[in-house]
C-alpha cells in the first residue's frame, strides 16, 4: 500500500468515499468495491444500505441529544458553550453519515459526492473544535466569551471548508493538474487522517497534562483513558477486521457497525470526562434575591481569598 492511496483501505472497509474514487486500474468506472460489505434490504421498493450502522447512527443522535441537555444544564461550567458547539458538530456529522450510509443519497446520484464531502468536512471540524476545547482548562483565554466562541467557530469552519473543497476537487477531478484527482488522493488522505489524528492527539495530551499537574483527579484520567481505548478500538475494527467481521456474521454487519458503536462510546466517555472535571456551585447557578452574579468556583475571585478547587467549573 502506497502512502495516501485509499485502494487497499477501501478493499478492507466499505467507506462512503470509496464509491466516488477510481480503482486505479485504468478503468473509468467509479467505485472501489470492498471485499466484503453488509448486505442491503428493500423496504417498499427502497433500498436501505448499512442497516445495522444506520441503527447505531439513530441511537447516537438520541444519546447525543441527552448529552446536550445535560451540558446545557451546567450553567457555570467552564467550556460549556464550546463543548455544546462540539456536540452540535458531532450530531451534524452523525446525520450526514446516516444520509450516505443509508443510501438516502444513492452512490450513483450526482449529489452523493457532495454529501460525502460534507461528512468528511464535519468530521474534521469536530476534531479541531475538540482540540481547542482542550486548552480551555489551562485558561489561556476566557471561555464563554464572544472572542472564544467565534475563534472556535472560525477554526472549525476553516477545517470544514478545507476538507469539503479538497474532497470535491478529488471526487470530481476539478483540478487542472494531476495533484488532486480521484486517483491521486494524497492531499485528502493527509487532511482526513494525519491532521485529524494530530488534533486528537494534542487534545488527549493536553488533558493528561491538565490532570497530572492541576486536577489530580485519577477518575478523570480513567475516563479519558477509556475514551482513547474505545476510539482506538473503532479504528482497528473498521480498518483491520472489517472483512473478518463481515464474513463471520454472514454479511449482516461489517466493521463500520462496530467502528461507529465504539466511536459513540468514546464520545460518551468524553462527556463523562468533561462532567468529572467541571463542578457547579448550585448556590450561584440560579438567580437569587440578593442580585448576586453567577461565578465559576474554580476561578480565583480577588474579593474572595479562598483557594480554587482542583476541579474546573
Amino acid at each position: 500500500m502506497s502512502f495516501g492511496n485509499f485502494y487497499d483501505i477501501c478493499q478492507k472497509t466499505p467507506l462512503p468515499l470509496c464509491n466516488v474514487l477510481l480503482p486505479n486500474h485504468g478503468t473509468n468506472f467509479k467505485g472501489i468495491i470492498s471485499t466484503c460489505y453488509a448486505r442491503s434490504i428493500s423496504v417498499t421498493n427502497t433500498m436501505i444500505f448499512q442497516v445495522g450502522n444506520c441503527f447505531i447512527h439513530i441511537s447516537a443522535i438520541v444519546v447525543l441529544m441527552i448529552i446536550v441537555f445535560h451540558v446545557r444544564s451546567k450553567y457555570t461550567a467552564i467550556g460549556r458553550i464550546e463543548m455544546l458547539f462540539f456536540f452540535y458538530l458531532y450530531i451534524a456529522n452523525t446525520i450526514a453519515s446516516l444520509v450516505v450510509d443509508a443510501g438516502v443519497s444513492p452512490p450513483s446520484s450526482a449529489t452523493y459526492g457532495y454529501f460525502v464531502a460534507v461528512q468528511i468536512g464535519l468530521a474534521s471540524a469536530c476534531c479541531w473544535s475538540l482540540m481547542l476545547n482542550g486548552f480551555l482548562g489551562f485558561q489561556f483565554w476566557e471561555d464563554g466569551t464572544k472572542k472564544s466562541i467565534n475563534f472556535t467557530r472560525l477554526i472549525a469552519f476553516c477545517a470544514f471548508s478545507l476538507n469539503f473543497i479538497l474532497s470535491l476537487f478529488t471526487f470530481h477531478n476539478w483540478s487542472s493538474n494531476s495533484i488532486v484527482n480521484n486517483t491521486n488522493t494524497l492531499a485528502l488522505f493527509v487532511t482526513m487522517y494525519f491532521l485529524n489524528a494530530v488534533t486528537i492527539g494534542i487534545y488527549v495530551l493536553s488533558q493528561v497534562i491538565l490532570i497530572l499537574t492541576i486536577l489530580k483527579n485519577w477518575w478523570a484520567l480513567g475516563a479519558i483513558t477509556l475514551g482513547c481505548f474505545f476510539f482506538t478500538a473503532a479504528q482497528v475494527l473498521m480498518y483491520r477486521f472489517s472483512n473478518q467481521i463481515c464474513e463471520g456474521v454472514n454479511h449482516y454487519l461489517d466493521g463500520l457497525f462496530f467502528g461507529t458503536l465504539c466511536n459513540l462510546f468514546a464520545v460518551m466517555m468524553l462527556y463523562k470526562y468533561w462532567d468529572m472535571i467541571t463542578t457547579e456551585d448550585l448556590e450561584f447557578s440560579v438567580s437569587n434575591t440578593d442580585g448576586a452574579v453567577p461565578w465559576t468556583n474554580a476561578l480565583f475571585d480577588e474579593k474572595d481569598h479562598r483557594e480554587p478547587s482542583n476541579s474546573l467549573g
